[in-house]
């Protein structure tokens, strides 16, 4: 099939690597000095490496090449150990309802905006380091807080019994990717065993950069 699939230069590319991180799928790779495209299936086309090579050796060409497949891509970036980044798809299509608060140490335990509630508990820092954080907040309820600066501990207790007095319907922690904020995780899950209550937990982690994983 001809399709939009990345082309390198090698005249123009001094192997520098810029392109290489802004790659999400990995496809591309510094081989005896020079940017190579690693597998056509691995390239989506979309060019986000385009603007990162100095010596503008990337382009976007359209030629006879096999299909992107994600799936392939997602096993070939977990044989690397390598992270793929995610688009955060809106828990629901209707916007954010008022709340307030949401600093975990100030939300009451029992309250109506948990009852039947997705909740996001989430890293104070996350809304500044994620620039789409609102699409997170999408029809979820929202508590924030640091276990760097508070205790993970009340945290926990504090969970307990939001988890024992309302109905929630699921949690989603978010949380930056140094080791400290995963606290938060640590919180749910002693809430979770503590309340005895069965709630469907996702994952993500903010990285410095600004992507964000699922863990």
């Amino acid at each position: 099939m001809n399709r939009k699939i990345v082309n390198i230069n090698e005249n123009l590319c001094n192997g520098c690597g810029a392109c290489i991180p802004k790659c999400a799928e990995g496809a591309l790779q510094i081989v005896n000095g020079k940017a190579k495209l690693v597998k056509d299936t691995y390239c989506d086309g979309l060019g986000a490496c385009l603007g990162q090579c100095p010596q503008g050796a990337i382009t976007v060409t359209e030629r006879e090449a096999d299909a992107f497949n994600e799936s392939e891509v997602h096993e070939y970036l977990k044989d690397k150990g390598i992270e793929k980044p995610v688009t955060i798809q809106p828990a629901h299509t209707e916007v954010q309802k008022p709340q307030w608060p949401v600093k975990l140490d100030l939300v009451p335990p029992k309250a109506p905006f948990f009852e039947n509630a997705d909740l996001l508990f989430a890293a104070d820092c996350a809304p500044v380091a994620l620039k789409n954080f609102h699409d997170l907040m999408a029809g979820r309820r929202v508590i924030i807080g640091c276990p760097k600066f508070n205790d993970a501990r009340a945290y926990a207790q504090k969970l307990t019994e939001m988890f024992k007095q309302n109905n929630i319907a699921s949690v989603t922690v978010v949380h930056m990717e140094v080791p400290c904020c995963t606290g938060l995780k640590w919180a749910v899950n002693k809430a979770l065993e503590a309340s005895g209550k069965h709630i469907p937990v996702k994952e993500f982690e903010v990285k410095i950069g600004g992507d964000i994983v699922e863990l």
